[in-house]
């Protein structure tokens, strides 16, 4: 079945969040080890959500999460910030892989597009503003107030656009969002970002199950669908 609309994550699959980071780290604190900080601040991310997906706080937004993990991340490092809120903005301008505007536009020429991220709507929307991310909507965690990969995000953006979970397709760079996005009805599509955690990592080189679309980059991914 062809998708009447693909849903994509975001860090990673479609944006490099480490380099950009790391780079935004290190005008503002220009001693640190920009790279070291970034991994630091995005090992706070899925212990942040996860209290929140395991109902031991309610939904707060990526945004809020993000300072609340910077301050973890600035007394580790023993460092003081003066303007914290504007050191938060690094997670909206991240730059795309190469291939993402281009795929993506390819994309949109066959079928919705839309994020299916943690992130906030404001972050979404201002991140694809940085980006030139050409999405038709935001969907994903703001919207179904929980983060993946509770079946609840994938299923509302489903609901959100009037889509039965089988007419949508789930796009990452990450094994895990797609098992959740499976179990949850929707068609799967896997792009790896081998340089997502830098040079030295391991996890999501390969598929690990039978995903309905294997691409190399967004532009395979238009080619296939």
């Amino acid at each position: 079945m062809i998708p009447k609309a693909l849903i994509f994550d975001v860090f990673g699959t479609c944006v490099d969040w480490r380099s950009s980071v790391a780079g935004l780290v290190e005008k503002h604190l220009p001693t640190c080890d920009g790279f070291a900080f970034a991994d630091a601040w995005r090992g706070e991310y899925q212990p942040a959500m996860k209290r929140i997906r395991d109902g031991g706080r309610g939904y707060v937004a990526l945004d809020d999460l993000h300072l609340e993990n910077l301050d973890r991340v600035l007394r580790h490092f023993d460092i003081q910030v003066d303007d914290r809120p504007a050191l938060n903005t690094a997670w909206e301008k991240l730059d795309p892989w190469p291939d993402v505007v281009p795929g993506l536009m390819a994309i949109k020429d066959k079928a919705i597009i839309a994020p299916c991220s943690n992130g906030s709507i404001a972050l979404m929307t201002r991140l694809a503003r940085y980006a030139k991310l050409p999405w038709d909507c935001i969907l994903g965690a703001e919207i179904a107030q929980d983060y993946k990969p509770k079946p609840a995000v994938y299923l509302a953006s489903c609901a959100a656009l009037r889509l039965e979970p089988a007419q949508v397709m789930m796009v990452a760079a990450h094994n895990d969002d797609l098992h959740a996005a499976r179990a949850a009805g929707l068609m799967t599509a896997f792009v790896a970002r081998p340089k997502e955690h830098g040079p030295d990592q391991t996890t999501d080189l390969t598929p690990d199950a039978n995903w309905d679309i294997v691409a190399q980059d967004f532009l395979d991914l238009a080619a296939q669908i």
